[in-house]
């Protein structure tokens, strides 16, 4: 990586010459610069990216050898992000976690440990790879009872436990912006002779300003993931891969990169990709100034409007990527706790009266003109991010201001109304009582109660999980137990988990109503959309709780994938000759 010019964005330069030659094409593709479209009435916005969509020609290079201008670019990665190599993905962080997991599971039956509330892109890794997972427990944040995840000393048990393990793999930060320090993970698995793998889709712009978390790669793991399109700046599906150290077989690495990302790379996403390095690499913490400008505003009209608050760890905050001077005003958190930093520019509001939930919280916004990025039965996520803007932030303020003041009487008369009224006006006057008036009138919704584990009688390669896990005595009154964030079992660390590409036999499965499936054994994954985090797998016991919780999620507005019925009034669950009946 001598003589790398920050500055420079190869693809990007490149792909400019490429339109400025004007070349006559004989290559793909078939639409050869837009020039089909042009007797049949142009083709729009897209006519521009058209000019730009090259392939692999004399002069391009290719991702899957690069020699030249992607080479150069993916150098240039590696240097600003502190990686000792980089790889451009153009199927998004997807494709990086199913590399990763091929990469260290290579031949089927190898196990891998991880939390359980992963991304469905890493539950498909384990498919593909016919590998075996043993899940671990991530830990609650009891202020939120949002999961954020595994406990060092709960990854160094599963290693003890499991010493054949290839790798461990988690997620971090969570889609909340919450997090955790990840460096005792990493060391426990060095001293166990294996990669850390983390999925940092959500964190892309870690360890760029001091203001931010340190990123995983700082904290010592070994592949990491990132969404560039997410909290930074390239197109969408635009992410790279970073790794470190020993650890990974990188020239397998790249034969499973090959297998999983499209031989025929869109050339517009990679110089997306190069573009949003040279932004960050060029200004550095410069670029993040008008973001957090615009989340600044939004704290400060946040605490003239104490209705609506902020998710924050319970206790001061870990170091974030500023250096020494950062480490002798900053406290470590209170021991146990479950995440110690917050992203700035994940935003989690929530009406602090306990009058909207966030599913009503981001119609409402949406109504307004606000979009938010999701939202679950209690919270509503604000993505901020380089291109935020004051301004912005002044009309969400504006939003919330009125949102506020017409239910400060509560939602539409019906019984508990008298308490919702008291509990919104004395918020919107700043009274902080109203919170436990809210909960006392039963405006917040219970917690389910934990269910046991229990194995399936049928012997599916997937093993049973409870649904959300309550720990009252862990958890607040305004805990989330439809967050589609959230995904328990009933102990810290799972028995090994078979994982295969074999499908759910048709005629061993009927679909039923949601509302009658507890006690049944489910026969497809449901997936809540966004942020993709599977409820179900086949072969799990649908617990009454599950089944409850799925009922919230799906009558709170909530999108499911995977799912047979995505509005999931139904469900397919093994039939009773097969013994899907328990």
């Amino acid at each position: 990586m001598n003589n790398l010019q920050p500055g420079r964005a190869p693809v990007y330069e490149m792909l400019e010459q490429y339109r400025l030659k004007g070349n006559i094409s004989y290559h793909v593709p078939g639409h050869k610069n837009g020039e089909a479209y042009l007797n049949t009435g142009g083709a729009g916005y897209l006519a521009d990216v058209m000019r730009y969509d090259a392939t692999e020609i004399t002069g391009t290079d290719d991702l899957h050898h690069p020699e030249g201008v992607i080479q150069e670019a993916q150098e240039l990665a590696a240097d600003c992000f502190g990686a000792e190599e980089s790889f451009f993905l153009v199927g998004g962080s997807t494709a990086g976690n199913l590399a990763l997991i091929l990469t260290v599971c290579y031949e089927p039956g190898m196990l891998l440990i991880l939390q359980r509330n992963v991304h469905k892109s890493v539950i498909h890794g384990l498919m593909l790879a016919g590998a075996h997972a043993v899940f671990l427990e991530p830990q609650m944040d009891p202020g939120s009872g949002l999961a954020v995840a595994p406990a060092a000393e709960t990854v160094q048990a599963a290693l003890a436990a499991y010493p054949e393990a290839a790798a461990v793999l988690v997620t971090m930060p969570n889609y909340y912006g919450m997090g955790s320090d990840l460096a005792p993970l990493a060391q426990a698995c060095h001293d166990s002779g294996i990669p850390l793998l983390v999925d940092e889709a959500h964190g892309a712009h870690y360890g760029q300003h001091p203001a931010l978390p340190a990123g995983a790669l700082a904290s010592g793991a070994d592949g990491v993931v990132q969404s560039t399109h997410k909290m930074l700046t390239a197109l969408t599906m635009g992410a790279m891969l970073h790794v470190q150290g020993p650890w990974l077989d990188r020239a397998l690495l790249r034969q499973r990169l090959a297998m999983v990302q499209s031989s025929s790379p869109s050339y517009p996403v990679m110089a997306s990709l190069d573009l949003a390095r040279r932004l960050l690499h060029s200004q550095r913490a410069g670029a993040f100034t008008a973001g957090l400008t615009a989340v600044d505003v939004l704290r400060r009209g946040l605490a003239s409007l104490p209705r609506f608050q902020l998710l924050q760890p319970a206790g001061p905050l870990q170091r974030t990527c500023g250096d020494a001077d950062a480490a002798e005003t900053d406290t470590p958190p209170p021991c146990g706790a479950a995440y110690g930093t917050q992203d700035p520019f994940k935003a989690v509001i929530y009406d602090a009266a306990g009058v909207l939930g966030g599913f009503e919280l981001q119609r409402r916004l949406e109504e307004r003109g606000i979009v938010p990025e999701m939202s679950d039965d209690r919270h509503v996520v604000l993505a901020f991010s380089l291109g935020s803007k004051a301004e912005d932030a002044a009309v969400l303020l504006e939003a919330l201001r009125d949102i506020a003041a017409q239910t400060a009487c509560g939602v539409p008369q019906t019984e508990g109304t008298e308490a919702a009224c008291d509990s919104g006006a004395k918020y919107a006057a700043g009274s902080g009582s109203a919170l436990d008036e809210a909960a006392g009138a039963g405006l917040v919704a219970a917690s389910s109660p934990i269910a046991e584990s229990q194995s399936d009688p049928t012997s599916m390669t997937i093993l049973a999980s409870a649904s959300y896990n309550n720990g009252e005595e862990a958890m607040s009154a305004f805990s989330s137990p439809n967050s589609t964030w959230n995904n328990f079992s009933a102990s810290l660390i799972s028995a090994p988990v078979r994982f295969s590409t074999k499908p759910v036999a048709a005629e061993e499965t009927e679909s039923i109503s949601l509302e009658a499936s507890a006690g049944r054994v489910a026969a497809e994954m449901v997936i809540p959309y966004p942020p993709g985090i599977p409820l179900l797998y086949p072969g799990e016991i649908i617990t009454e709780s599950i089944c409850g919780r799925l009922g919230s999620l799906r009558d709170g507005g909530a999108k499911f994938q995977a799912c047979a019925d995505p509005a999931l009034q139904h469900i397919k669950v093994y039939n009773i000759q097969k013994g899907g009946e328990v």
